[in-house]
């Protein structure tokens, strides 16, 4: 399914980051495209500032925990655009660090907006591009859905949760014309770290400047997302270092042990 002047596309988590850079970029490909976040409304009430010049952008409240945001999301696409081509859910929000400093309402909240978030997104949009026999699924993982490093339990588990509900809607939805795919970057420069929750206060460290020092940002993030979407590739990833550690994993397990347990030594060791 080729991206097109006038598709329609739905993108959760766009005022900013990757969401932000997906829009701007569809959006200047001419799509018709619905920008939603949590917050009551974008910047001065116009949704992003970064598309405020671009034509056929619109800004819809969604917080994607709440079952009744989804419901006006679709009420809006069906009265505005009688249907959907694209659906990106994208928001997500970041916790880490040792398992015996995480809680369980940590837990609880990183599930709900970056695994239930996106169920529900799916949920709500498949009768939709099942009638019409067609329609995109894109959905935002991480190399962590791929790759598990230590320290980040909760991040991992939602985001290989999203891996495995993206291949499973990939078979189911593949005889109605629907296609999905995941995306499954590393590290990249984004405002990601505002959300970041945990106690384990060297774990959010690493973190923070892992992203701070990273070279590639939203935009090319986006570049290669929408490439991997032209192609229908299922599992997109967009960077060097993604490509090379699920390789290893897949084709050089012992070696990918071996790695994993060196950072897992060298963080004890700063314990």
């Amino acid at each position: 399914m080729v991206i097109e002047s006038r598709s329609r596309v739905l993108i959760t988590g766009a005022a900013s980051g990757l969401g932000l850079a997906l829009a701007t970029q569809l959006a200047q490909r001419g799509c018709r495209v619905l920008v939603t976040d949590v917050h009551d409304a974008g910047p001065d009430g116009e949704g992003p500032e970064a598309l405020r010049e671009i034509a056929n952008v619109t800004y819809l409240k969604l917080d994607v925990t709440s079952d009744v945001d989804w419901a006006r999301a679709y009420e809006w696409v069906i009265e505005t655009w009688d249907g959907l081509d694209y659906l990106f859910n994208n928001a997500g929000v970041a916790a880490g660090g040792r398992i015996e400093l995480s809680e369980m309402d940590q837990w609880q909240w990183i599930v709900d907006i970056n695994l239930l978030g996106v169920a529900r997104g799916c949920r709500t949009f498949t009768p939709l591009m099942k009638d019409q026999g067609s329609g995109h699924m894109v959905n935002t993982a991480s190399a962590a859905g791929l790759v598990h490093p230590p320290r980040m339990s909760e991040y991992n588990a939602v985001k290989a949760g999203v891996v495995a509900l993206s291949e499973t809607l990939m078979h189911e939805l593949k005889p109605f014309g629907v296609n999905v795919s995941v995306i499954c970057p590393t590290f990249f420069k984004t405002n990601l770290t505002e959300s970041l929750r945990g106690k384990d206060e060297a774990a959010q460290q690493s973190a923070t400047e892992l992203i701070d020092k990273a070279t590639v940002t939203a935009d090319d993030i986006a570049t290669e997302v929408i490439k991997g979407v032209q192609k229908n590739t299922h599992i997109i990833l967009t960077d060097r270092n993604g490509r090379l550690a699920y390789a290893a994993k897949r084709f050089a397990r012992p070696i990918y042990y071996r790695v994993m347990a060196k950072a897992s030594r060298q963080m004890a060791a700063k314990d």
